[in-house]
């Protein structure tokens, strides 16, 4: 296995040596002055403790996202090993966990690899309004969840919850203001409505100029963030053996968009910006009876209605510029909405199998997905319309087995049928139909208190479907359901009296009939080229690394944390559209390498100090093209000054101003050079400087 040592990865090796060799001699601490946080996940059938969970997992908690200062998930996710996401929009709304996820949607109705879950709703495939603002804790899952979460898990999950409401009243208020006239204001209220029912309201407003000047409006405020998002919650106690858990979100994002020049830098000149708008209104409840003697029965349902705006100058430039111009735009308008059900009769401890041994879980899940588009481009004649409608319906089992005191054996299987009906203005019709079975089977060793081994196989899926544009070939058309075979082996260990802690996963995942995102052009007569995207299958693929994921509070004072993710991919047996067929490359957004380190010093009880890096190996931008982005380290920082119930916090992302790439195309779009292929970018976030206010109360 060729793996890349960075003076990082190096670095986070030698901390957790010396952890280990300095156990035996740490000085003695009480339960309560232990400094590491115990983390619960919620988002499986039963909570548990992150270190006894057996699987690769990286939570962010409240704590975590205010160290990065992140205004929205793409901006955190940089601290979990082996997590990425490509822009090509406003908002990343697409993820890749271990190299697998899809990066962007044009016409073609998109089936997720990496799920998105916020508050028990589905998000997956939209992911721009996932703001951070009163979020409790994100959960990323590296690896197929095929067993509770199906066919958007393919690769992994993120799941997302915002805060509980609270037995006692509380409240909050953010205020931020930065550079590119960036402001946010934020509330959030807690407490008691009754005896039996208590509550959550949270409000964000946040908006900026975004990062782009448009030369030729003479405007600097084209790729502008307008963002809206209001949470509620309910926790209801209806009776002894029911409690009632709601949650409804809205979210309204104005964004523009006007990210690509023809000089590969932040100044455009587009006549006619594009936008990325999003409004959303979503509702979840959540339903636990304990009625029974012998199980709990829990009913989770969500019901999500989208309207999302997506459009550019397909040109990026203006009437008048070269006399062997173009000119065009293409836009795309969306009606989405999914409604989830999932019932699940979950054991307890008066009904336990085999010798009460085993915990058992058994359910089934339903989803229906509804999508209409409307596609306005210079180039058709009238609107492209599209309707598309998915049903997803599974059941689903789980056995977690004692087989002794410290082994565990735990079992689980998913059978999902995908039913889908779509049709277009250009006379396309299919309704493809998909059988697909995934689970796992995972073993755990509790070596001590502090120790744990496991071991795991898991198989996941993901459903196939047909191109639905009109200038394919018959061959472009159908595409195959993807599978994955992931083998992995971790360890999780507290050290120093729980003052540290390692986390560390090696994995190998075997993909076939791979689902890649490619593209031909097909020229107009103008010499320009229309861009047209379409999913095809690779023969097979491999993706195989490390994730180490470590912290150690070393004094009262100071804590280091550091995450590394160490990632090989390859796949191969494709055959392009020119006839040749890969012999073997790397999967596209997929770098080698990914780090997160930093410290927090706490020089008293008011002064507090952050200082961590994020860094990034090269990758390719697509599976059907060879440009690449350059690799990077960004430094991040904040100084807070803390009272009672109050913090003034300074802080910055990318304090040295780094130029780097979160998408690339290759093609030709400038006439200025007789429209000659070449590689456009989309920059990441430049220095990015703030303060912001909390106060609680």
């Amino acid at each position: 296995m060729k793996l890349v040592k960075t003076p990082i990865a190096i670095m986070l090796l030698n901390l957790i040596t010396h952890a280990a060799y300095a156990e035996s001699s740490a000085t003695n601490q009480t339960a309560d002055e232990q400094s590491i946080e115990v983390i619960q996940v919620h988002s499986g059938y039963r909570t548990t403790n992150l270190q006894n969970t057996a699987t690769s997992l990286s939570v962010l908690t409240e704590q975590d996202i205010a160290v990065r200062n992140g205004q929205n998930l793409e901006e955190i996710v940089g601290a979990a090993a082996n997590v990425n996401f490509s822009s090509g929009s406003q908002r990343a709304r697409y993820y890749q966990i271990r190299g697998i996820g899809e990066r962007s949607q044009f016409k073609e109705p998109i089936n997720p690899s990496v799920g998105l879950i916020i508050d028990n709703i589905d998000f997956s495939g939209i992911g721009s309004i996932a703001s951070t603002f009163d979020i409790a804790q994100v959960e990323l899952f590296r690896g197929p969840q095929g067993t509770q979460f199906g066919a958007n898990a393919l690769a992994g999950l993120i799941y997302m919850s915002s805060h509980q409401p609270s037995d006692e009243f509380e409240g909050a208020i953010r205020l931020s203001a930065g550079n590119y006239h960036s402001y946010s204001a934020g509330l959030a209220l807690s407490g008691p409505a009754s005896d039996k029912v208590n509550y959550r309201f949270s409000a964000e407003q946040y908006s900026s100029d975004g990062f782009i000047t448009n030369t030729y409006l003479d405007r600097e405020d084209t790729n502008n963030r307008d963002e809206l998002m209001l949470r509620g919650k309910l926790a209801i106690e209806a009776s002894k053996e029911l409690t009632i858990d709601l949650a409804l979100i809205h979210a309204d994002f104005n964004n523009g968009y006007d990210a690509f020049s023809l000089d590969n830098d932040r100044n455009t000149l587009s006549d006619q910006p594009g936008f990325d708008e999003q409004q959303t209104t979503a509702a979840s409840a959540k339903l636990m009876y304990r009625k029974f003697s012998g199980f709990d029965i829990v009913s989770i349902f969500s019901l999500m209605d989208s309207d999302l705006a997506y459009g550019y100058d397909e040109d990026w430039s203006y009437q008048g510029m070269h006399p062997y111009e173009y000119s065009s735009t293409d836009h795309y308008l969306r009606d989405r909405t999914n409604y989830t059900a999932e019932f699940r009769l979950v054991s307890n401890n008066r009904s336990q199998l085999f010798a009460n041994t085993t915990d058992w879980v058994i359910g089934a899940y339903f989803k229906q997905d509804d999508e209409d588009l409307t596609r306005r481009y210079t180039y058709l004649d009238g609107d492209f319309s599209s309707d598309f409608s998915a049903k997803n319906s599974a059941v689903f089992a789980q056995l977690d087995s004692e087989l002794t005191k410290k082994i565990t054996l735990t079992s689980g299987v998913r059978v999902e049928q995908r039913d889908s009906d779509y049709h277009n203005s250009q006379g396309v019709k299919f309704s493809p139909d998909d059988s697909m079975v995934g689970g796992k089977l995972v073993l755990s060793y509790q070596a001590d208190k502090d120790a744990m081994i496991y071991a795991a196989i898991n198989k996941g899926y993901k459903s196939g479907s047909v191109n639905t544009s009109g200038s394919l070939t018959k061959e472009q058309r159908v595409f195959k359901p993807e599978y994955l075979w992931n083998y992995e082996v971790g360890y999780k260990r507290q050290l120093l009296n729980n003052d540290a802690y390692i986390r560390a996963a090696a994995f190998y995942m075997k993909r076939d009939d791979i689902q890649i995102s490619s593209y031909h052009l097909d020229e107009r007569s103008d010499g320009s080229s229309e861009f047209i995207s379409y999913w095809d299958n690779a023969a097979r693929g491999y993706n195989y690394g490390i994730e180490l994921e470590a912290a150690w509070q070393v004094t009262q004072q100071a804590e280091y944390y550091a995450s590394v993710g160490l990632l090989e991919t390859e796949f191969e047996g494709y055959r392009y559209a020119n006839g040749t067929i890969e012999s073997g490359r790397d999967q596209a957004h997929a770098p080698q390498y990914q780090f997160n380190i930093g410290i927090n010093y706490y020089l008293n009880d008011q002064w507090y100090f952050n200082v961590n890096l994020d860094g990034k190996d090269n990758f390719y931008f697509s599976d059907s093209h060879s440009e690449k982005s350059d690799s990077y380290v960004l430094m991040h920082g904040s100084i807070s000054y803390q009272q009672a119930n109050w913090q003034l916090k300074l802080w910055a992302r990318n304090i040295f101003d780094k130029d780097y790439v979160t998408r690339g195309f290759y093609f030709g779009n400038d006439p200025r050079d007789g429209y000659d292929s070449k590689a456009y970018y989309q920059l990441g976030e430049p220095a990015v400087l703030g303060a912001t206010l909390n106060y609680q109360f």
